[in-house]
C-alpha cells in the first residue's frame, strides 16, 4: 500500500469479524514486528507472512480500517485478551515474562493488550485516539476494572535505553500489592540512573507513543524490564486502572452509551 498522506476521516475501528479480517491483522504486525523493525520469524510465520501464536485463537482483535477506494484496509491492530479467555488459552501472554499474580490475585476484572501496531504512514494522533476510543467501548461494555500488557522499546541495548527505563522506574513504578515483577530468569534492573539524573520532561518525549499514551491515562509499570531478543525489543509491563482514563474518554464513553440508550440523561 502506496500512501504518503492519508485522508484520516476515511479511517475507522472497529473489532474484527472473521478468521480473514484477523488473518490480514496479522499480515499488518509481521510486516510492522519483522520487516520493519527486525524481529526473526520462524519458518512458518516467513511462509506465511503472518504474525501469530496461539493466543490469536482465543483473543479479539481490534483493526484500524482505512476505507481507500479500492475497498478496505487493515492499517493497525490491538489484541485484546479478557480474563475468561486466558483462561481457556492457558493463561495471559505477560505471564510468560512477569510473574503477575498480584494481578491474578487482586480479584479485579483484568484485559491483557497486547501485539499492538500501525502501518507507517497511519502513525498519527488522530488514529492513536481511535484505537483508544475502540478499548474504552470495548472495556466499558465488559466492565473492565483493568488494562495491561507488554509494552516496548525497540533494541536490546539497555544501556542505551537507560534513561527513559530510570524514568519510568523513579516515576511511574507500581505501588503497593499490584506490582508484578519480571521473572527472576529474565529480569532486568531498570534503576539505571539517579532521580536527580533525570530531566523528566526529555525523558517522557524520548518514550514510544503507546507508552506515552498509557501514561497519560494514569499508567504505571511493573518491576524490571525483559529483552526478548526474537523481537529486537526491550519490554516493561505497564497497568491501566480503567477508573483513571482522562475525563474526555470518560465523556466519550457517556456519549456513546446515551447515544445507544435513548432518554438515558433524563430524570
Amino acid at each position: 500500500m502506496d500512501i504518503k498522506q492519508p485522508d484520516f476521516a476515511a479511517v475507522s475501528v472497529r473489532l474484527a469479524k472473521n478468521a480473514l479480517e484477523v488473518e490480514e491483522a496479522q499480515r499488518v504486525r509481521y510486516q510492522v514486528f519483522y520487516d520493519e523493525n527486525g524481529a526473526v520469524p520462524c519458518a512458518e510465520m516467513k511462509a506465511s507472512g503472518r504474525d501469530f501464536d496461539a493466543y490469536d485463537d482465543f483473543a479479539d482483535h481490534l483493526i484500524v480500517l482505512y476505507h481507500a477506494d479500492d475497498g478496505d484496509k487493515i492499517v493497525g491492530t490491538y489484541r485484546l485478551l479478557t480474563q475468561e479467555a486466558a483462561q481457556k488459552a492457558g493463561g495471559f501472554y505477560s505471564a510468560q515474562e512477569y510473574d503477575i499474580s498480584p494481578l491474578l490475585n487482586s480479584g479485579i476484572s483484568l484485559l491483557e493488550l497486547g501485539r499492538s501496531c500501525v502501518l507507517e504512514p497511519f502513525r498519527a494522533r488522530p488514529v492513536l485516539q481511535m484505537l483508544w476510543r475502540g478499548i474504552a467501548d470495548y472495556i466499558t461494555e465488559r466492565n473492565i476494572d483493568m488494562m495491561f500488557g507488554c509494552a516496548s522499546f525497540s533494541g536490546t541495548d539497555v544501556e542505551a535505553l537507560k534513561v527513559p527505563l530510570s524514568y519510568m522506574y523513579h516515576y511511574h513504578l507500581a505501588e503497593g500489592d499490584i506490582c508484578p515483577r519480571a521473572l527472576d530468569e529474565r529480569y532486568i534492573d531498570i534503576n539505571l540512573m539517579d532521580k536527580g539524573d533525570i530531566d523528566a520532561r526529555r525523558a517522557f518525549a524520548s518514550l514510544p507513543p503507546i507508552i506515552k499514551g498509557y501514561f497519560r491515562l494514569g499508567g504505571f509499570i511493573g518491576d524490571g524490564a525483559v529483552v526478548d531478543e526474537q523481537f529486537n525489543t526491550t519490554r516493561v509491563l505497564v497497568m491501566v486502572k480503567t477508573q483513571s482514563l482522562t475525563k474526555r474518554y470518560r465523556d466519550h464513553y457517556e456519549r456513546k452509551l446515551n447515544k445507544s440508550m435513548p432518554g438515558a440523561g433524563a430524570q
